[in-house]
């Protein structure tokens, strides 16, 4: 931990024991910080007499927040969670029908863990360009996406609870944008959040993934990735595959970087997770919000393909092929969460990441 931190006091280490807690955990240090963002400064001269008057006033933002925790003799490595779209740090935390997020679970395996709230998100929502936020109603939208069910149904197998209480929670949990989403501002966050973090285990899920990558070409302190699902795939330039066909209104397509910065993603291992309910092969299938899912997991075979030509420790990881079942796309909330958490570090340890 960097000295720019407050430290708390070795007398003052105490014990979570919140419900959702499977067992008490020990915490050596916690706190929370802003990291990267950028300051605009509005024309004019400043004129402290006018108060309503802004000309020459300052803005600080598009910075990420990131709360963070430490237990006792923690490991090497802490992991570093980034959420996906219309979400924030709470991906992460106390799931909705109250059981051990991956924040409790990978503490309690010893891990540091620190939650962001990406720019322009939650906690980090002050934004350096305007936005317009609507409330248009689309639960039923997401509930779709994310591979839950086809509304109002559940897909026979899914590992969700099922009572009204626990979706209302999930659906609560929706956050809107503040301004208008940009990778580069989330992976220039990203990078900063690193600085601070030190070496770690970047976790992405889902729209995340795509800034994640990012973070990862540019910052020496990733030293793994584990993404959840990720909607996003860098390719070395002149290798993108064509965009799939889909049913889906949201087409999987890759995205070209220089040679030079797909490389670095070789040099560092990496595994991608994809949960249950996602149709093999190359043909669309009516249900949307599986095909959705459909032509993401085949771009990720392709992107694994090149990873593995220049020599890439790079795994997809489609879980019902190893025994795990019935996720849905929030593989971390999932009643089976404990399950995938196990898999996720299985695989830490043999990349010598849970040290």
């Amino acid at each position: 931990m960097k000295k720019t931190f407050l430290t708390l006091a070795a007398a003052s280490l105490f014990t979570i024991t919140a419900s959702a807690m499977e067992r008490p955990v020990t915490i050596a240090d916690q706190g929370s910080f802003m990291a990267g963002g950028k300051t605009v400064t509005a024309t004019g001269t400043y004129d402290g007499s006018k108060p309503t008057n802004f000309a020459g006033h300052t803005l600080h933002g598009d910075h990420a927040y990131v709360f963070w925790q430490k237990p006792i003799k923690a490991k090497k490595y802490g992991m570093v969670f980034l959420h996906g779209y219309g979400q924030s740090a709470k991906t992460w935390e106390t799931t909705p029908d109250g059981r051990d997020g991956f924040q409790n679970i990978f503490l309690s395996k010893g891990y540091g863990v620190y939650l962001v709230d990406e720019p322009r998100r939650g906690k980090a929502g002050r934004s350096t360009l305007p936005a317009n936020l609507t409330a248009t109603p689309d639960d039923q939208l997401w509930y779709n996406t994310f591979r839950i069910g086809e509304w109002p149904n559940f897909y026979d197998n899914v590992k969700v609870p099922k009572d009204k209480e626990s979706l209302s929670q999930f659906f609560h949990q929706m956050t809107p944008d503040t301004g208008a989403f940009d990778g580069k501002v989330v992976a220039d966050a990203m990078v900063a959040v690193m600085e601070k973090t030190g070496d770690g285990v970047l976790v992405t899920h889902s729209a995340g993934g795509g800034p994640g990558w990012d973070t990862a070409m540019r910052s020496p302190y990733v030293k793994g990735v584990i993404s959840l699902e990720p909607g996003a795939f860098p390719f070395s330039e002149g290798e993108v595959p064509e965009t799939e066909k889909t049913t889906s209104p949201f087409p999987a397509k890759g995205t070209p970087v220089p040679l030079a910065d797909f490389l670095k993603l070789t040099k560092i291992p990496i595994a991608v997770y994809f949960g249950d309910n996602i149709p093999k092969g190359d043909k669309p299938v009516k249900n949307w919000g599986k095909d959705n899912w459909r032509v993401r997991l085949n771009l990720a075979k392709k992107w694994e393909q090149v990873m593995k030509k220049y020599g890439g420790d790079a795994t997809v990881i489609y879980l019902p092929d190893t025994g795990i079942t019935g996720n849905t796309h929030f593989l971390m909330a999932d009643l089976n969460n404990k399950e995938v958490a196990d898999a996720m570090e299985k695989w830490m340890e043999e990349k010598g990441l849970a040290k």
